[in-house]
């Protein structure tokens, strides 16, 4: 098989920051499955995480704030033949695109959704996101939540997820293994990725993540829901990564063939004298 050439580009970011890892990691996993890239497309909403569509060679598209899963949808409808790969942060996931997150979480449609979570708005200069540590009473962190704390892994469960999974962006090995996996799973699959913001979150650094992030036993069950739910509410002083849950089920494709087997609107034959009787119609 003739070997693939995915690669990257200058970046935008900050020295330092984990997106660089992130993007090195997930080159390295697509060149070692042997896609061609003109078979993927990452897709990307607002953000320094969502510019990675932007960084490596392969079909990209961006769009709006928080918007990134249904164009990322669209694109697989229109084309099942396409690994559809999405690259967002926690602020346009879970935030603006919060309720894009859960209902296309519903129809599992099958792409991969990697989100790196530095527990910051880093892209504008360090408010806090959902994912965000909630605020002590000594209140030292720069960025907190007043409210209470996004937990994407349980949401996700809870709504019918059928790959999830976190992983960190300093273990590159562990990163390469779970992304494989998620791209090769059918179905909608999530992958959290913690990861450092060197220049504005003072408190979840490369360090703080290091001394807490813990593999999952290997006799760990990902298929049991309710231990998954339970394994996803651990983010303290051990922080769980690995697959939290994993199951097989129909995906939007199976559910729903017939929008994947439509001729695209664009090869339908137009009858001229039909479209301009409706348009007379109604002005």
């Amino acid at each position: 098989m003739k070997k693939t050439a995915f690669t990257t580009s200058e970046t935008a970011w900050c020295p330092g920051c984990g997106n660089y890892s992130i993007l090195e990691t997930l080159t390295g996993v697509l060149n070692q499955m042997e896609t061609p890239p003109h078979q993927v497309v990452l897709v990307g909403g607002i953000g320094q995480a969502a510019k990675a569509n932007q960084y490596i060679s392969a079909n990209g598209f961006s769009g709006l704030h928080g918007r990134s899963l249904p164009a990322a949808v669209a694109i697989k409808i229109a084309n099942d033949d396409l690994t559809v790969i999405v690259n967002t942060g926690d602020g346009d996931s879970y935030g603006e695109g919060g309720n894009h997150f859960l209902h296309n979480i519903r129809r599992n449609v099958d792409i991969t959704h990697f989100v790196h979570d530095n527990q910051i708005y880093g892209l504008t200069k360090g408010q806090p996101s959902p994912t965000s540590d909630p605020c002590d009473l000594s209140h030292k962190i720069n960025a907190c939540n007043m409210g209470a704390t996004f937990n994407p892994l349980l949401i996700a469960i809870a709504v019918g997820a059928t790959f999830v999974a976190r992983s960190f962006s300093g273990d590159k090995e562990h990163l390469a293994e779970i992304m494989q996996a998620a791209i090769k799973h059918p179905g909608y699959a999530l992958v959290d990725i913690l990861q450092p913001c060197v220049s504005f979150n003072k408190k979840n650094t490369f360090a703080y993540y290091k001394q807490r992030v813990k593999p999952l036993d290997p006799t760990y069950d990902a298929t049991n829901k309710l231990a998954a739910m339970e394994k996803a509410m651990e983010f303290g002083d051990t922080i769980p990564i690995g697959i939290l849950y994993q199951e097989q089920a129909l995906t939007y494709k199976e559910k729903r063939p017939e929008l994947f087997d439509a001729v695209p609107l664009i090869d339908k034959l137009v009858n001229l004298e039909d479209v301009q009787a409706l348009i007379h119609r109604y002005i």
